[in-house]
């Protein structure tokens, strides 16, 4: 029962989901409605993301065994091997493929397709690039911003063309890794990245931890919050400048989530003292309210049902999964 819980932890299960649905939102803002199509998009989606946190932690082992509590983790606590966790990503690949050939089959593979095509093995590679070697190059996190929202778009590709809800959602995307990533991950990390030479966006500009304080300077709560801002700036847009049809309601819980998000990012981002167990509180809390914003964009395109179930769904199987294998709810192990 341990190993399967291990693995469990190795595949974010808990997670995957939410990490599994943009696939099935890139094909919703091109009129897909068939849940055969959904089912092959959301495992491909969830093999794109298993591929890229196995290989993060593979990279990662001798970094995560300086921090306690990450000597949970299956590589790090020797539970799995780094040899099996290579040859999953390997099936991976393999798998991801094949069900992409079952995704197209008998169908012509037209000029979207081609470019869906390319989108993935570019996602692949960029992926794979930051997660070998993104620890040593300052601003990495822009390649593994691009790698997510080019899976986000062959979900929209592999159907037909993109319209202005895909072209948006897929910055949104990127807004949203890059922050996960060169800020969130940025001050998680603060406390030991230095020890291994790991040279970031957050330490390049003096993001530091001293004894139980930590120091964020004023150009990287900039960075930070322009993101965000950005972000919203986008969720509004569809409304604003296309005529794209909308509620008050829908306006409303947008702007309540959007607020929840700015909080939440302004906490993480004043922080005084270091606590990851806050700060991990803080980057979960922040992913699921804004995992539930581009739903909320759609409703007035797609409806209540398919809006609710995009929210519901991810929460619902995060709950449902995260106990099973000892998580935390909202403190997920980073």
């Amino acid at each position: 029962m341990n190993k399967v819980a291990a693995y469990a932890r190795l595949l974010r299960i808990p997670g995957l989901a939410a990490l599994a649905t943009p696939t099935i939102i890139a094909a919703i803002t091109v009129g897909v409605k068939d849940i055969y199509s959904f089912s092959l998009l959301f495992i491909i989606g969830a093999f794109a993301a298993i591929y890229g946190f196995i290989l993060n932690d593979y990279s990662d082992v001798e970094l995560d065994k300086l921090i306690p509590e990450l000597h949970g983790k299956p590589l790090v606590s020797g539970d799995i091997s780094k040899k099996n966790a290579l040859t999953i990503c390997i099936f991976l690949i393999l798998l991801t493929f094949l069900f992409i050939f079952n995704l197209w089959k008998g169908k012509t593979l037209d000029e979207y397709k081609f470019m869906a095509l390319i989108c993935i093995i570019l996602a692949g590679i960029l992926g794979s690039f930051y997660n070998i070697y993104g620890k040593k190059i300052a601003g990495s996190d822009f390649f593994v911003a691009i790698s997510m929202s080019f899976v986000f778009l062959f979900g929209a590709l592999s159907f037909g063309a993109p319209g202005i809800l895909t072209w948006i959602i897929f910055i949104l995307t990127f807004n949203q890794t890059l922050h996960m990533n060169a800020v969130e991950g940025g001050i998680k990390d603060a406390d030991h990245d230095y020890k291994m030479g790991v040279s970031n966006i957050a330490l390049n500009v003096g993001v530091k931890v001293k004894g139980e304080n930590i120091f964020i300077p004023n150009s990287f709560k900039i960075f930070g919050m322009g993101i965000r801002l950005f972000s919203i700036f986008l969720l509004f847009s569809p409304f604003l400048f296309f005529n794209i049809s909308y509620s008050i309601l829908q306006l409303a819980l947008l702007a309540l989530g959007s607020f929840g998000v700015l909080f939440f990012s302004l906490r993480l981002l004043t922080l005084k003292k270091f606590d990851r167990s806050i700060i991990r509180k803080y980057i979960g809390i922040q992913s699921f309210l804004r995992y539930s914003l581009v739903p909320i964009m759609l409703l007035s395109t797609v409806g209540e049902t398919i809006t609710i179930i995009l929210i519901v769904f991810p929460i619902g199987w995060y709950i449902i999964f995260a106990p099973l294998i000892g998580e935390k709810l909202f403190k997920p192990r980073m």
